[in-house]
């Protein structure tokens, strides 16, 4: 061998050693968008969505924050709940941040504006926490799964805490989306169970005065034998909950009932002692290693214990690293034949996403208000869990 070719030689093994030495190129990251109602009367909602994500995705990557050895990105955006924001903002994130798959809305009304984007682009879009029953029904794509429970699932399991054959029911709920197609919902699961729903008001979600709204139901209730309820549907601040507690309702021997809702909304039910009805999570209620975990770690890290919509955050983060995992990667079609049928685990215990309408089946829980002198807000006692299969709703998405 001549000089010259033991040169080359030496240089072939040098860019060799130095190739298979390189450090390894990082792969890129998995971008997840996230667009919530974080400023407006949902505002408490939506932040609770954002911390709940956080926390379940450092549960569910063991605090590496990492999936298929991807660091993962966030993208949040505000949609200042107004429809038209959300959309461009969602398009944002599908075109130009390049996300792989977005989370959100928090109203029912911005969701079901947004829900074409997903298809326009070919991505995926978990619906959480938005919850009107049209966003996995009639106006449905196959892009679009949901982790929230929809109208449905709350109307049968608030149903199932009061009806009967003989009881008579007045509903009241916000005058879009999320009021209209819940009242539907629960006036079908009412009286499947054999009470009657003699009346229904939908209230201006901005107003304040709900006066005469509430003559209306006593006027359909008071004659009506007992046991008599109102069921109140209501998102976010305000409503007519106050009004009806001071109304007399009482002298008509009739009854409110409702839904459970955030701490805050909690706080003022507490006069509403022995009040039956269903919520979608309490964070004494269930009872696994995952909200064991969830409930001691928002303890020690924000002085209190997690809220309703902290455990949707955490239940959509749980889905996201259970469908990139077992698809091994963000493409849209993998992801779609894999979370199709896909169970996953929540602080509420397992969910599944039924493979004809993508909605999370889940559980709920049946319960009687308590309060306690300690407690700043009112308690509610489980009663029953209503398991996924009880609280299944139909689909309505054919």
């Amino acid at each position: 061998m001549n000089v010259k070719q033991f040169r080359c030689l030496g240089m072939l093994v040098f860019l060799i050693v130095a190739f298979c030495t390189a450090p390894v190129m990082a792969a890129d990251p998995i971008k997840i968008g996230i667009i919530q109602g974080l400023s407006g009367p949902y505002e408490i909602y939506g932040k609770a969505e954002i911390t709940g994500f956080e926390m379940g995705l450092e549960y569910f990557t063991k605090g590496t924050n990492k999936i298929i050895d991807r660091d993962v990105k966030l993208v949040v955006e505000d949609t200042q709940l107004k429809a038209a924001r959300a959309k461009m903002l969602l398009t944002k994130l599908y075109s130009d941040d390049k996300v792989d798959l977005a989370i959100g809305p928090t109203s029912s009304g911005v969701a079901l504006a947004v829900l074409p984007v997903a298809q326009e682009f070919k991505k995926i879009l978990i619906v959480e926490p938005a919850v009107a029953d049209s966003i996995t029904g009639k106006n449905w794509n196959r892009y679009i799964f949901r982790t929230g429970r929809n109208s449905s699932q709350d109307a049968i399991s608030n149903a199932a805490a009061v009806s009967n054959a003989g009881v008579s029911i007045a509903c009241i709920g916000q005058d879009y989306a999320f009021g209209r197609d819940g009242i539907a919902a629960y006036k079908k699961a009412a009286e499947k169970l054999g009470a009657k729903v003699v009346h229904e008001e939908y209230a201006d979600p901005k107003g304040t005065d709900f006066t005469a709204p509430i003559q209306r139901i006593i006027e359909a209730l008071k004659d009506q034998p007992e046991p008599k309820y109102v069921w109140i549907i209501w998102a976010g601040k305000g409503g007519p909950l106050a009004q009806l507690m001071e109304a007399g309702l009482d002298k008509h021997g009739i009854e409110i009932t409702s839904g459970g809702n955030v701490l805050a909304a909690l706080k003022m039910m507490k006069p509403l002692k022995g009040m039956k009805g269903s919520i979608y999570y309490y964070y004494e209620n269930p009872k696994n290693e995952v909200n064991d975990w969830l409930v001691k770690e928002h303890y020690k890290r924000f002085n209190g214990p997690p809220d309703f919509f902290t455990c949707g955050g955490f239940a959509a983060a749980g889905a996201v690293v259970e469908a990139i995992t077992k698809a091994g990667g963000t493409d849209t079609e993998k992801l779609i034949a894999t979370m199709e049928g896909m169970e996953f685990m929540t602080p509420k215990g397992k969910m599944k996403f039924r493979k004809e309408d993508h909605q999370a089946l889940q559980a709920m829980y049946a319960f009687e208000l308590d309060v306690k002198p300690d407690v700043e807000w009112a308690i509610p006692v489980l009663i029953k869990e209503l398991s996924m299969d009880e609280t299944a709703p139909p689909v309505m998405n054919k």
